[in-house]
């Protein structure tokens, strides 16, 4: 049932193919398997004739709308569709109202709300009592993150579903549909069908769209290629949105790529990057941060090469100084890689936080005044300068606190180097430290 009946001339009116095309059973949904299967939630749900209410999550044209639509048949609730964009706090109240009414009549209300992420949190707050009373089954469907753009309050008493996009093997058979609709064939070579699909990213109405594009033209017994193809229809932009979470998975996706010293892949999703309109300057800040968490003093030019490339960036602008940028994500996902100077400053900073305002040995403090000097500053500082092989080693640690090794470099690229040289400091610093008795000047013991 529906709270949208058809008009006196609706039936008459031309309608898309995406349209036409609208399943009319669960079964005849594509790419949701993994939710209206048997074994499914939804599946599950319907076969048991009882719906909770859900969040229904992912890409434009897998099918939310049409999957909340026949989850209403299904069940047989009354279907009251609302979007987000256009509804406000009197269009709810008017559906909740009628909600209620329909109720005391014996007959339950699926509330769809398209883009319910678009809705504020106090309006958000607005649709608890309703779900938790069972005045209305809510289904809402979103785009975005529900964990980021819901409240926790509604999200604790809705399942989160996901939507996959549409795989090659969906949008194929949706092609299929199409062509046994219209009763035409798309006048396309087996590559140019294929390219067909890859343009829709996923979204099966997109692709409809295009495909009723194609076939509404009078090409006569042209059979088009890729390259005909291009010029035919419009190429659709990537899904992208750079401040909501496709930036966050693909930022992360580069930077474990080059974490995993998967240079083909870290190209990958950098153009992906790219064509999705993300700034450069963004990710020349994160490819610098990398060159210092992840490479770090494995290979110290990494941090040199990544401040290049970012400088180049800025003085050459798109395209040419993307290049640049390119040329570092190649250096850094080729380069040894080494995360222990990032941990070493985590330790360091969790011991200075426990340790909280101890003092520096006596030895080590500056007496610039008479007083400090009586006070004994400075009283027993060696000058490293001046020691044989250039090394006291005294006691730099607070009084109180036993040395501790923040810093633990990796047998991995310049390292090796720098651990060779901690192992000569250790050596000496224990053969001075026993000649001085045990005890350096300033320590507890």
């Amino acid at each position: 049932m529906s709270g949208m009946g058809p008009g006196l001339f609706e039936s008459q009116a031309p309608r898309p193919l995406a349209d036409r095309l609208r399943p009319r059973g669960l079964d005849a949904v594509v790419g949701q398997g993994h939710l209206l299967d048997a074994a499914g939630p939804l599946g599950r749900m319907v076969a048991g004739g009882r719906l909770s209410s859900l969040i229904l999550w992912g890409p434009p044209g897998t099918g939310k709308t049409t999957i909340a639509r026949l989850l209403a048949q299904h069940t047989k609730l009354y279907f009251e569709p609302l979007s987000a964009v256009f509804s406000g706090v009197a269009d709810l109240k008017k559906v909740f109202a009628a909600a209620r009414d329909r109720r005391m009549a014996g007959q339950g209300t699926l509330l769809f709300i398209d883009e319910i992420h678009r809705f504020n949190r106090a309006q958000q707050d607005g649709f608890l009592p309703y779900v938790e009373d069972g005045t209305v089954v809510l289904v809402g469907a979103t785009t975005e993150n529900p964990s980021f753009e819901l409240n926790a309050a509604l999200l604790s008493r809705c399942q989160v579903l996901v939507l996959n996009r549409l795989d090659d093997h969906a949008l194929e058979e949706l092609l299929s549909r199409a062509e046994d609709e219209t009763g035409k064939t798309l006048p396309l070579d087996l590559d140019a069908r294929a390219a067909l699909r890859a343009m829709a990213d996923g979204d099966g109405r997109y692709l409809l769209n295009l495909a009723e594009e194609l076939l509404a033209q009078n090409l006569g017994d042209d059979v088009l290629s890729t390259e005909d193809l291009a010029r035919v229809v419009q190429k659709r932009m990537p899904l992208y949105d750079k401040a909501q979470e496709g930036h966050y998975n693909l930022i992360s996706a580069l930077h474990k790529s080059l974490r995993g010293s998967d240079t083909d892949a870290a190209l990958y999703w950098f153009s992906r990057m790219l064509d999705g309109g993300e700034d450069p300057h963004f990710i020349a800040r994160r490819l610098t941060r990398f060159a210092v968490e992840d490479v770090g003093l494995a290979d110290p030019n990494a941090l040199t090469q990544a401040i290049a490339a970012w400088q180049a960036y800025e003085r050459l602008g798109s395209p040419e100084g993307e290049l640049a940028l390119v040329q570092l994500v190649i250096y850094l996902g080729a380069a040894p890689k080494s995360n222990a100077a990032y941990m070493a400053e985590k330790a360091a900073r969790r011991a200075a936080r426990d340790t909280g305002s101890l003092m520096p040995p006596m030895h080590i403090l500056n007496a610039p005044t008479r007083m400090m000097k009586d006070l004994g500053y400075g009283k027993g500082y060696e000058y490293d300068h001046d020691a044989v092989d250039g090394f006291s080693g005294q006691n730099y640690f607070p009084d109180g606190l036993a040395r501790r090794r923040f810093y633990a470099p990796k047998e991995i690229g310049f390292e090796r180097e720098i651990a060779k040289r901690l192992a000569y400091w250790d050596k000496l610093r224990l053969e001075k430290h026993v000649r001085r008795g045990g005890k350096d000047e300033g320590e507890d013991g």
